[in-house]
């Protein structure tokens, strides 16, 4: 899988920063529980987390396509009846010919990258077949067919349709949670990325370009922030102690420690950061991966920390409107 490998921090769809501050800080949790695990070993990881991402949009998209190439296995047994019925006569397989569905199935680079990382062998097809029979049921796939007119619009719209139901099916989860166990984590932003990937066909030969943030994103700022964070653990620790007034060190949630130094960092090596969205953006993702007093802990500290650091001048924000008196 070299290709794959190679292209592991290029070829990210969708990874938001706050994706990104749940990658590190869930290697982060890692590196705390294994102490086998050094940096280099959290390094790759993270870079291996980042590459699921796309890995899973890969596989959502290609069995997306395998459910709508289905189709033609239908159009064959329909065809293949001694006695076809009015609807089969009138069966057609555009739902996989229509020209948005072809952009995709022909597109050099996507083919491509489903064998970089073989993304064939992951589809079943027992699942793929279960996937187009239930859809086969429904009445905007039976309209849809009797369209004779069914233009763009129509071919987007039940491709939407299509992956609604990849998505809502029990089974197709399983399958993806067989093979990528941050399914849970990603699911949103694939899900999104497959969806905007729909209402941008036709694809150009290029598409998969839109999906592939900044390096800054997953290079610069993630790793800046993995690496400083470990390197830093001690001085860290020592800056948020302090702060805790009541709280001894020990009894704070491991992830609330983490995110914390994680925030610390953010707000003294990030100056492009605005400071509210780095306390933002943490309370946030405590209350996601935290308890349930996480957030308000979270909120204190770091405003305590701040304010802090903005006295003794360690925050130096770049623009302006980006540091919160």
């Amino acid at each position: 899988m070299a290709i794959g490998l190679s292209l592991c921090i290029k070829l990210i769809p969708m990874l938001s920063r706050r994706n990104v501050r749940i990658k590190v800080m869930q290697v982060l949790y890692s590196l705390n529980r294994d102490e086998d695990m050094g940096l280099k070993e959290a390094m790759t990881q993270y870079r291996q987390s980042v590459n699921r991402s796309f890995e899973l949009y890969l596989f959502n998209l290609w069995q997306l396509l395998k459910a709508a190439l289905y189709a033609k296995d239908d159009s064959t047994r329909r065809n293949a009846k001694l006695l076809p019925s009015e609807a089969d006569k009138k069966f057609n397989t555009k739902l996989c010919d229509n020209p948005l569905t072809r952009s995709l199935l022909e597109n050099l680079e996507l083919l491509k990258y489903i064998g970089a990382y073989h993304t064939e062998d992951k589809i079943d097809e027992d699942i793929t077949r279960q996937l187009y029979t239930e859809f086969a049921k429904s009445d905007d796939y039976l309209n849809y067919l009797a369209d004779k007119d069914a233009g763009e619009e129509a071919h987007m719209h039940i491709l939407l349709q299509l992956f609604k139901v990849c998505t809502n099916n029990e089974v197709f989860n399983d399958r993806i949670e067989d093979f990528f166990s941050s399914w849970s984590d990603d699911k949103s932003l694939v899900v999104g990325s497959i969806k905007k990937t729909l209402k941008a066909l036709p694809a150009p030969e290029d598409f998969l370009k839109e999906y592939i943030p900044a390096q800054e994103t997953t290079r610069d700022f993630g790793e800046t922030l993995l690496r400083t964070v470990s390197e830093q653990n001690d001085e860290l620790l020592e800056m948020i102690e302090p702060t805790l007034k009541n709280w001894d060190v020990d009894r704070v949630a491991i992830i609330d420690m983490i995110l914390l130094k994680m925030a610390l960092v953010e707000l003294m090596a990030f100056p492009t950061i605005p400071t509210k969205v780095t306390i933002n953006e943490f309370v946030e993702i405590s209350k996601m991966y935290s308890t349930d007093k996480s957030k308000d802990f979270i909120n204190g500290i770091l405003d305590r920390l701040m304010k802090k650091l903005q006295k003794d001048g360690k925050i130096q924000k770049e623009g302006r409107g980006l540091i919160d008196e």
